[in-house]
């Protein structure tokens, strides 16, 4: 008896720890569907998400109105700085990530370095809780690989 209690404690753990490690960390195939980079505030524009009365946001970024909040843009109106990107996930969600400038302990802007930004349309993301580390091919075979990691801003539900 005392044998098949301690069994059923050992799957009971396991399956927890399998639960905990599948939760802790999650690699999808992810779609790039928006890129943006400033060293200066802005408003992350989120395709599908922000303001509906300027279509050609995604064209123009020097558009004035694409920075206009609306009440329909409400919660998903970001004001973020350095490289922000739209993911389109698996199950159609659209995370908002974005990574700030690193610049030098001393202050100044002279030694920096900008986050890597994925210039391909798939990339693959590992989830672990707000943080998103994204892995992209490069170079002409695409045998190399960059990565990069962003905070996570928000992951929003399919419209």
């Amino acid at each position: 008896m005392a044998k098949l209690k301690s069994l059923g404690h050992a799957i009971a753990i396991c399956s927890i720890a399998s639960a905990v490690l599948s939760a802790s960390a999650q690699k999808l195939d992810a779609t790039v569907l928006y890129r943006q980079n400033s060293d200066s505030d802005y408003r992350a524009l989120i395709p599908g998400y922000s303001d509906p009365a300027s279509p050609d946001c995604a064209a123009d970024m020097a558009n004035a109105d694409c920075y206009r909040p609306t009440a329909e843009s409400g919660p998903f109106s970001y004001d973020v700085v350095g490289t922000t990107l739209s993911l389109l996930l698996p199950d159609q969600k659209v995370a908002v990530i974005n990574c700030v400038n690193k610049y030098s302990p001393k202050g100044t802007y002279i030694a920096r370095r900008s986050c890597g930004m994925p210039l391909v349309e798939h990339v693959q993301a590992e989830f672990k809780g707000n943080i998103a580390k994204l892995e992209w091919p490069v170079g002409p075979d695409g045998k190399k690989t960059e990565s990069e990691k962003y905070r996570v801003v928000a992951v929003l539900d399919k419209r």
